[in-house]
């Protein structure tokens, strides 16, 4: 199972999106016998490369916040004990 093929959610991937609809568009019978497998098995390791990509600028941004947190933390901190 694949997320909503939305172009506009998952740029790293659309021309394979493209490709995989055109292809259920073209063989609407032989989708189910493995028409369009190849084409199902790039996008799913396209989805996994694009999530891959996500979850590490998420993680960078995420030990941003944490580290200002701290930061402002320390100086709220430092504030009440003068």
């Amino acid at each position: 199972m694949h997320p909503p093929l939305t172009l506009h959610k998952h740029p790293m991937c659309a021309e394979i999106i493209e490709e995989f609809q055109k292809c259920h568009i073209d063989h609407p019978v032989a989708k189910f016998f493995g028409e369009c497998t190849d084409l199902k098995i790039k996008l799913d390791r396209c989805f996994r490369q694009e999530k891959a990509l996500k979850r590490k600028v998420n993680f960078e941004e995420s030990k941003k916040l944490k580290e200002r947190l701290q930061a402002y933390r320390k100086e709220t901190a430092e504030q009440i004990t003068e």
